[in-house]
């Protein structure tokens, strides 16, 4: 049995057909624990929403991305004051100085599909 974890999904998305939306609910099935992150929306799948990084106020295991190099390069203090225990860079959202801020914080970067290592029993290890 994988290991639960607590996910925080930067980008999520109520409309079912984002990618972003359909990995919240997989992790939700999966028995996960998660913080979608939206600054309009109140909730998400009948999860409540938190409007941006600070507003976690719990430890993070997994940071799983869905918004491009755009948003993220100007809030990457954000994420690494998270302190994840590592990130998901979705496809589309890599961002070499991300990676390389979170890397020199010590915080791991995968380059990965979240939905795939979950699919694959690869996403506790």
């Amino acid at each position: 049995m994988a290991q639960k974890q607590t996910v925080a999904v930067l980008g999520a998305s109520n409309k079912p057909d984002r990618y972003s939306n359909k990995a919240l609910r997989m992790l939700v099935e999966y028995g996960h624990e998660v913080i979608p992150v939206h600054p309009a929306i109140h909730a998400i799948e009948g999860i409540p929403t938190v409007s941006d990084l600070s507003a976690i106020g719990q430890s993070v295991d997994t940071l799983t991305l869905y918004v491009g190099p755009a948003r993220s390069e100007p809030i990457v203090d954000s994420m690494i004051a998270l302190k994840p225990s590592r990130v998901i860079m979705n496809p589309g959202t890599e961002s070499d100085s991300v990676e390389q801020k979170l890397t020199e914080a010590g915080i791991p970067v995968i380059k990965a599909c979240t939905m795939v290592l979950l699919r694959t029993e690869q996403f506790s290890n």
